[in-house]
């Protein structure tokens, strides 16, 4: 991507989004391909690098370990190892072993499942592939530790062998001459000593003629010399050769051992770069989370499709102080190609375009960026800023004259596929004639197809906004109650730079208000009073649109929630209803099958007994009891559904149920133990024993 001027990164940013990145990793690849970013301009390598950032802040939001965990650097170890005649040491074998098991578990953790799910994470490993030999080469020769093994090599076995044998005899020598001369008090200090690699005595200075052996130095108060006996010079001797010969056979088995690892020299330097992207994919993932970030969609086309998009630095430097940020929605495309955007100062103009440009440039790095997931994200190959004063002292040019170079370079060099951003359109010269050539520049830029944002004060390039095809106005809200800026952009209406407001506001003295007002064009402070009036009604009806949108939502709300209480009511009557069915459904079940018993065993009788009257007297005697029963048991129910039993002692004007036929009545009169009732128009008389007291049952409440 190529930027206009050099300083354009730095304008916009994109330093410090690569600094907070390198923090994030931990290896020395990750920080440095963070400090050396790319910005890409074809499609495959964008969406690639998005995706496999998207993947593992997924994996980092299910609190999935992804099993990348070496750390170190071995750049020089693995350019060493491929130089013939190199030695690498134990320790760095070590290391270079951890690679090769960290891209094991790498290969092990993508299964046939997680190649599905995690395509793009897993591309960074499909032109490589694990080898375990080089694990099996390392451990065959060092320990845990990363010393050489005895059994490395016969010959070091043969030598380790014989050291320890010789050490043995030297010590038990040893211990001989020392328990004899602390006895004869000749000895200083009877802890073990070594000098120059040998084994010595720590004798006092006065005593030390008086032992046979090599001085091999004294004390600093020259108090105690040191002195190798003459009994262990040559088992000293003996035993400094074989360590000599130990190191030199130490040095042939590490230099075969690099040499048999140099053929995996390629690989080796490929699990390196593995390890490396895979924590460099991480660190962005993890800045992400921070910034909110998320995969956007990306065309193959210069337009910019942002919906709600927050500035990643402002987001944080909010966050830290627990403040709101507001997000923006633009679109820019074919159509509608460049964005003036016009407002109060201080109102969030220039960091609405900072956002667009960080955020074109955070996606073309692969990086995700603080937007909601439908916005979609062309693709530019060339970058224009101009923001801020760009006087230049070194070519005594003026502000203005620095402007009009820059927009020079703007008009003959834009094209369909750049991306440029102009603050303050136009400053810096007379009004009239300043505004005049930045119509000229919009203008021109229009016709190179290329896509932008500026902003300005200039009335006459809001006024050409709405005639100019591809030319759109964008405006910052400002609340002109309280005289604090909203950081709000609204696309398709110009805005006021309520500079009497704001004036009025502050306590300016009115006179000199009105005097300013006089020196200004009349259909010039027309035209801002009206934009300032028009702005004000849009923000009191965004207003009343988001009340009404919170009531709809509300009665929404209340709509689905009395749906589902006449959902569970209907459900329960429902099985209040299959309840009832199943109860009346089990009796005739029971009925009909006690019937079946009662039958079965009224044919084994008839088949037994000769007496077939009495066998069909009984049938008989079933059958229609069972039907007086039954009729009997509707009866029941009629009555319990209309009446209810209370019992007690019977007394003339009572209602009682009769208990043998169930019939209903009132009490006329009693004459001893047994009472007159008045059944319908007929009167009754019925033993009092044989009457129950009931009550109509009250009406269920609704």
């Amino acid at each position: 991507m190529k930027f206009f001027p050099e300083s354009a990164l730095v304008q916009l940013e994109y330093e410090k989004v690569k600094t907070l990145l390198a923090a994030h990793g931990r290896t020395e690849y990750a920080k440095e391909k963070a400090a050396n970013l790319r910005i890409h301009t074809r499609k495959e390598f964008i969406h690639t690098e998005l995706q496999q950032s998207y993947e593992f802040k997924l994996l980092l939001l299910g609190g999935q370990h992804f099993p990348n965990d070496f750390t170190h650097g071995l750049s020089k170890e693995l350019k060493l190892i491929g130089i013939p005649g190199a030695v690498l040491s134990g320790e760095q074998f070590l290391l270079i072993r951890k690679l090769t098991e960290n891209t094991g578990s790498i290969f092990r953790w993508f299964d046939n499942d997680r190649r599905t799910a995690y395509p793009a994470l897993a591309q960074v490993v499909k032109d490589s592939y694990y080898e375990r030999v080089i694990i099996e080469l390392i451990d065959e020769v060092l320990d845990e530790a990363g010393l050489v093994k005895d059994t490395a090599s016969e010959e070091l076995a043969g030598i380790r062998m014989n050291l320890y044998r010789k050490r043995n005899e030297l010590r038990r020598v040893f211990d001989r001459i020392v328990s004899k001369l602390n006895k004869q008090g000749y000895l200083a200090d009877i802890e073990e000593s070594f000098m120059n690699g040998r084994r010595v005595l720590a004798v006092y200075a006065e005593q030390k003629r008086m032992i046979k052996g090599i001085l091999h130095g004294e004390s600093d108060s020259r108090r105690t010399s040191f002195i190798e006996p003459e009994e262990t010079t040559e088992l000293n001797n003996a035993i400094f050769s074989l360590e000599n010969d130990e190191r030199k056979e130490v040095y042939r088995i590490l230099r075969k051992l690099t040499q048999d690892l140099s053929v995996y020299a390629s690989l080796l330097k490929a699990y390196h770069a593995i390890a490396g992207e895979y924590d460099f994919i991480r660190a962005k993932a993890r800045f992400a989370l921070e910034y909110n970030g998320n995969l956007p969609v990306v065309v193959d086309k210069a337009q910019v499709k942002l919906i709600q998009a927050y500035h990643p630095l402002l987001y944080l430097y909010n966050k830290a102080n627990d403040k709101p940020t507001i997000p923006v929605d633009i679109s820019l495309h074919e159509k509608q190609r460049i964005l003036v955007i016009s407002g109060p100062n201080a109102g969030g103009k220039t960091v609405t375009l900072k956002t667009v440009g960080l955020t074109q440039l955070m996606m073309q790095s692969g990086l995700l960026v603080p937007v909601n997931p439908d916005s979609e994200l062309g693709i530019f190959k060339q970058l224009m800023i101009h923001i801020g004063d760009t006087q230049s002292l070194e070519f005594e040019l003026s502000t203005y004259s620095s402007h009009l170079k820059n927009m020079k370079h703007f008009m003959e060099n834009a094209n369909g596929k750049t991306l440029f951003f102009i603050d303050e359109l136009g400053s810096g010269s007379d009004p009239n004639l300043g505004g005049a050539f930045a119509e000229v520049i919009m203008e021109e830029l229009a016709l190179k197809h290329s896509i932008g944002i500026v902003t300005t004060h200039y009335l006459n390039l809001k006024v050409m906004a709405n005639k100019v095809p591809g030319i759109i106005n964008g405006a910052m809200q400002f609340d002109e109650k309280k005289l604090l800026p909203m950081y709000k952009l609204v696309v398709g209406k110009p805005g006021s730079s309520y500079t009497f407001s704001i004036a009025e506001r502050i306590g300016l003295e009115k006179r000199l208000i009105d005097k300013a007002r006089k020196l200004v064009d009349e259909d010039h402070f027309t035209l801002d009073k009206l934009l300032n009036r028009t702005e004000q009604d849009l923000q009191h009806i965004d207003k009343e649109k988001a009340t009404l949108q919170k009531l709809l939502k509300e009665n929404e709300r209340l709509k689905n929630e009395m749906q589902q209480v006449m959902d569970k009511e209907r459900h329960r009557q429902e099985i209040e209803r299959l309840k009832q069915q199943n109860r009346v459904t089990e009796e005739k079940l029971a009925y009909i099958k006690d019937m079946e018993r009662r039958l079965k065993a009224m044919v084994i009788e008839w088949r037994k007994t000769t007496d077939k009257d009495n066998v069909v007297k009984m049938i008989h005697a079933l059958l229609f009891r069972q039907k007086e029963k039954i009729s009997a048991e509707k009866q029941q129910k009629k009555l319990a559904e209309k009446f209810e039993e209370i019992g007690g002692e019977v007394k003339v004007g009572d209602k009682v149920k009769m208990k043998k036929n169930r019939s209903t009545g009132i009490v006329k009169e009693i004459r001893g133990k047994k009472a007159l009732l008045q059944v319908g128009i007929m009167p009754m008389t019925v033993e009092l024993k044989d009457l129950v007291v009931i009550r109509d049952k009250e009406p269920e409440a609704q």
